[in-house]
């Protein structure tokens, strides 16, 4: 019988194990080696925003007018006007560390209680976080030399040093948190440490790769600071799921009485296929975000496409030569009652997945009905979902420095931290009716040499005033003038990039669907099977979507994890989890799927195939979850909110997945279908079958050494 491609790839791995170990280090040193010496290359505001806003934004590139960083300081005090002389000690101190431009007097609020000091940052606002420490140690000084008074600091420069250190340490947390669990699971799962070890090391060596192949595509697209975590939560888990597939049929098949070389065959022919189509469905699913129209989900595909399939290539090719190599030194390191896989249970399949199983296959109607109202009801609170760009304030919890100081400022001086900025854009900015219209604002900023003018508008009503001034003050002073007037700014921002995810989710739904649907079909040739994966994709990321609503929106529970409801949902989280979702789920899709076909092709009729599928497949796709589960409840742990928001429902929708819908909804919905799950459309009859079980072709080359075996 023809060898399909992973049986291929995996079986020369085996032969050529040397070369195959050998090339993927080679590899992995040079791909983090050159990656890191060509650095990361971060997006500009104007490439990360969307619409009017990013239009101001690149109106100001191409002039060169780049906005420095600007810093507000806000001086408290019990009486009016106690806060002098700290305010005149702050001002000098600011003075002193020569790095501040455009040091204004402290302006008063409308109780004389507080004042506020603005300034900026000499030099690019890029790298003003990096030199904004003399400022802080600055501030810091005064803080401590005047008790009487309490200083609030927020900024560009302040909080972008905040959020690098923050990030830093957060990443820290999540690759020394997310391993040691992993392994601990693995060390449970297989009860052998060199057997947990592997797919680890897999994942992590492919992880460095994928990182150094981003910071190289990263030159010609730029990447959102955050694309780094998401390339490791997303690598990590997939990496570690990929290799347990693989391992852990390859050691279900010794259990079963076969020598080395059969097992591994078997394993590289059905695990090794579920892994490349999985792989394959991932990476096309991750592509949909290219048609998002947003650079943020551009870089966020490249890199999960780039880890995925750095991901895969390990898995059918150097973990077969180093199964190939271990032979049944891969259970070296034994732990004592940990793992033991000889039993019949282990090759049956038995435990809860057989407990579970019974009554779902025996009344499969009342399964199903009641695993999607389960499902529904956890996706309710979705229906009221409101997303935005949460700002620095909401993403570190309403108590941190930076979120007391933000709202400190806004309350005493309305539309402070965030106000409005218009450009304008002309042939000529000092025309007369230009000038007119610029007159009927405050605070202006002209450039004549490059014919563009900044306006600088308070925002004390967030989106009301910025509505009002886009839709009536700007048109009602700049129409007659034939200039372009765009306004930017954070409110301006969030609201722009919001619409143009509203517009650019439609596309990319269309494609992952459409595409998930053709994969499938063409995978396992049955449109029931097709249409079934993407219902069951969509129950779990509608109960992802609910769980999120419920715990960050609302507060529901939050503070258990040690968050909080902060309103809203991060704009980009609904496409970016739909778009993983529908990807990672079918890791467990294709690999139960092709267990049961495996047996349907045996002969077994359709509910004795689930029931064995499922129930062959049930100890790895567990191990598998759990693992995944953790890696992205670890993100669920971290500072920022939009990394609790994806940790949690990420890690929401892959425990759904893999107990409640593949283990309950799959197998009632299959056994209600019956023979129909296996209809071929005819004009799918002509093409090639793909097979999904193991080949025992009669031609077997030895595997060198006698490891093997």
């Amino acid at each position: 019988m023809r060898r399909n491609l992973a049986a291929r790839i995996g079986m020369w791995s085996a032969h050529h194990r040397k070369t195959a170990i050998l090339g993927w280090l080679l590899f992995v040193v040079l791909a983090t080696g050159i990656g890191g010496a060509s650095g990361l290359v971060e997006m500009s505001d104007a490439e990360n925003g969307a619409g009017d806003s990013a239009r101001a934004e690149q109106i100001l590139d191409d002039a060169g007018l780049g906005q420095p960083a600007g810093e507000l300081v806000m001086v408290s005090a019990p009486k009016a006007g106690d806060w002098r002389g700290a305010a005149d000690a702050l001002s000098a101190a600011l003075g002193r560390t020569r790095e501040v431009a455009d040091l204004a007097a402290p302006v008063p609020s409308e109780d004389g209680k507080d004042a506020l000091i603005t300034f900026e940052l000499k030099g690019d606002a890029a790298t003003a976080p990096d030199r904004v420490q003399p400022v802080l140690d600055a501030v810091d000084g005064v803080r401590a030399g005047h008790p009487d008074v309490t200083i609030h600091q927020f900024g560009e420069a302040s909080a972008g040093k905040w959020l690098g250190d923050l990030l830093s340490e957060d990443f820290k947390k999540a690759e020394f948190t997310a391993v040691p669990l992993a392994l601990g699971i693995l060390l449970v799962a297989f009860g052998a440490v060199v057997a947990a070890l592997l797919p680890v090391g897999l994942a992590l060596t492919a992880c460095m790769a994928a990182f150094g192949l981003l910071s190289l595509a990263s030159h010609r697209l730029h990447l959102f600071q955050t694309t780094y975590s998401v390339m490791f939560l997303m690598g990590f888990a997939v990496g570690v799921d990929y290799c347990l597939f693989y391992l852990r049929r390859e050691r279900d098949e010794r259990a079963a009485g076969h020598d080395a070389e059969t097992a591994l065959r078997i394993a590289a022919a059905t695990s090794g296929r579920a892994v490349l189509v999985s792989g394959l469905t991932v990476t096309v699913a991750m592509a949909g975000m290219f048609l998002s129209g947003l650079m943020l989900f551009k870089g966020f595909a490249l890199a999960t496409i780039i880890v995925v399939l750095v991901a895969v290539l390990g898995s059918v090719t150097v973990l077969p030569a180093l199964l190939s190599w271990l032979g049944d030194r891969v259970e070296a390191g034994r732990l004592p009652f940990l793992g033991r896989r000889g039993g019949r249970r282990a090759r049956t399949g038995g435990g809860i997945a057989g407990r579970v199983l019974r009554p779902v296959l025996s009344r499969p109607k009342t399964f199903a009905v009641a695993s999607v109202v389960v499902l529904l009801a956890l996706a309710a609170p979705a229906i009221g979902m409101k997303t935005e760009q949460l700002g620095l304030e909401k993403q570190f919890g309403s108590q941190s420095q930076l979120s007391v100081a933000y709202r400190q400022i806004s309350e005493n001086f309305p539309g402070g931290p965030d106000p409005a900025r218009v450009v304008v854009k002309a042939d000529d900015i000092e025309a007369p009716a230009l000038r007119k219209a610029l007159d009927g604002f405050d605070k202006v900023t002209v450039h004549r040499a490059q014919n563009v003018a900044e306006i600088e508008v308070p925002l004390p009503h967030g989106r009301a005033s910025l509505s009002e001034l886009r839709e009536k003050r700007l048109p009602a002073a700049f129409d007659a003038t034939g200039a372009q007037v765009y306004v930017t700014g954070e409110t301006a921002g969030s609201v722009d990039f919001n619409e143009q995810l509203k517009r650019g989710i439609v596309p990319v739904f269309a494609f992952i669907t459409a595409v998930t649907f053709l994969l499938m079909l063409f995978c396992f040739r049955s449109y029931v099977i097709a249409v079934t994966s993407i219902v069951l994709n969509l129950l779990s990321v509608a109960a992802a979507y609910g769980v999120m609503v419920a715990v960050f929106q609302h507060g529901w529970g939050a503070s258990l994890i040690g968050s909080e409801g902060v309103g809203a949902i991060e704009s980009w989280m609904p496409l970016f989890v739909l778009v993983v979702l529908f990807g990672l789920s079918m890791d467990y899709h294709v690999f139960v799927v092709s267990r049961i076909r495996e047996a349907r092709d045996r002969g077994l009729t359709t509910r004795a195939a689930i029931d064995e599928g499922v129930r062959r497949t049930a100890g790895a796709v567990t191990g598998a979850a759990v693992i995944m589960v953790a890696v992205f409840a670890v993100f669920g742990t971290l500072s920022m909110q939009d990394m609790q928001q994806m940790g949690v429902g990420l890690a929401v929708a892959v425990l759904l997945d893999a107990t409640l819908v593949r283990m309950v909804l799959l197998p009632s919905v299959m056994a209600l279908l019956g023979e129909r799950n296996w209809h071929t459309p005819r004009a799918l009859t002509r093409l090639p079958s793909l097979e999904h079980g193991p080949e025992h072709g009669p031609e077997r080359e030895p595997v060198a050494s006698g490891r093997l075996g």
